[in-house]
């Protein structure tokens, strides 16, 4: 059997809080880079066998990957499908956090949650996501791929794994930075998943 591992970037540079979904020019901070080197160093020395990294086209997604390629002597393919969800806030300065996006000018953005009105529907990147997803495992069937992408998408193809609905808390989401979701995958078809935090010892600035 052979496993996809879904990685979050890690930490981002940004001192002024823009919510910055897919703008380009976000890199990771001195702390985010040290999460992508603690993780390629964590594959290593657990002898996965890591045979394909795929990235989000997203400089912080890059730049996470890099250490994994480097270790292993890979290239980085990189795959659209698998990149930040659309998101109407992006661009955004947050400088009260959460409580910004209740402000009365942002109520009509927020009148579906289930969908969400203010992104990407959760349906659109469940597909996007798993098609990704599989796509990986059925062309590296005898080692394992590393994908880099993002919390929320990560956190939506793991809740369609998981059979859950996709309104949730933000907050509940158990994908750190850097962490890996990872599947299993037999037969063509995912039977396992298990999630692990091998940058926990790193310390993100606020």
């Amino acid at each position: 059997m052979s496993s996809v591992h879904l990685l979050r970037h890690g930490h981002v540079h940004n001192p002024n809080k823009v919510l910055y979904g897919r703008l380009p020019e976000f890199r990771l901070s001195d702390a985010g880079q040290a999460m992508a080197q603690a993780v390629a160093d964590d594959l290593v020395a657990r002898e996965v066998p890591v045979g394909r990294v795929i990235a989000s086209p997203l400089l912080r997604a890059q730049q996470t990957a890099a250490p994994i390629a480097q270790a292993y002597g890979l290239d980085i393919v990189t795959e659209e499908r698998i990149i930040e969800a659309e998101n109407a806030y992006e661009g955004t300065v947050l400088q009260s956090g959460a409580k910004d996006f209740i402000h009365p000018r942002n109520w009509w953005m927020l009148r579906n949650p289930f969908r969400p009105s203010w992104g990407e529907p959760y349906t659109e990147q469940r597909e996007r996501m798993w098609a990704a997803i599989r796509d990986a495992a059925q062309a590296n069937p005898d080692s394992d791929t590393v994908m880099v992408s993002h919390q929320l998408p990560i956190w939506v193809a793991r809740r369609s794994y998981e059979n859950r609905r996709f309104l949730h808390d933000p907050r509940s989401r158990e994908c750190g930075l850097a962490s890996l979701t990872s599947f299993e995958f037999k037969d063509g078809e995912p039977v396992s998943m298990s999630y692990r935090e091998p940058a926990a010892h790193i310390e993100a600035p606020r």
